[in-house]
């Protein structure tokens, strides 16, 4: 059974057994993790109606690249739920190992998400759908 998220004006589903960061939510007020039981996360950070989603993008992109020096990226748009996404593919080292790295921005009626998930390769060719499935919970409300 799922376990469900319900607060800042967003819903989303994620599995159980994932950690839910409750001390982010309280210190930043607009954004919240969940952690996978091997380190990966889904991060989502809530902006306020009428934020530009690309420039969103872009910044979270700048502040990749300014932690770590060899960061590759992709551009990419798509669509989900039948919003349009626009972001980033990543891939860089970190601790001798190769990490994945996916931004995601959609603006909405209510409000513009920022959608941050991150793993050791490894890891999220096993749970990249989980989090495809955790941001489709998020848009199909």
């Amino acid at each position: 059974m799922p376990a469900e998220y319900s607060k800042m004006g967003a819903r989303f589903s994620y599995p159980e057994n994932w950690t839910l960061d409750t001390d982010e939510l309280n210190e930043k007020g607009n954004s919240i993790t969940v952690y996978s039981p091997g380190g990966g996360f889904w991060s989502l950070g809530v902006h306020p109606a009428g934020t530009n989603a690309g420039q969103l993008a872009a910044e979270a992109l700048e502040a990749m690249g300014e932690e770590y020096e060899h960061l590759e990226s992709r551009e990419i748009s798509e669509t989900n739920a039948e919003d349009i996404m626009v972001g980033y593919d990543l891939n860089f080292f970190y601790l001798d190992l190769t990490s994945t790295a996916k931004i995601r921005c959609v603006s909405r009626s209510g409000a513009t998400y920022a959608i941050f998930c991150q793993a050791e390769d490894r890891e999220f060719e096993q749970i990249g759908e989980v989090f495809r499935a955790i941001t489709a919970s998020l848009l199909y409300e």
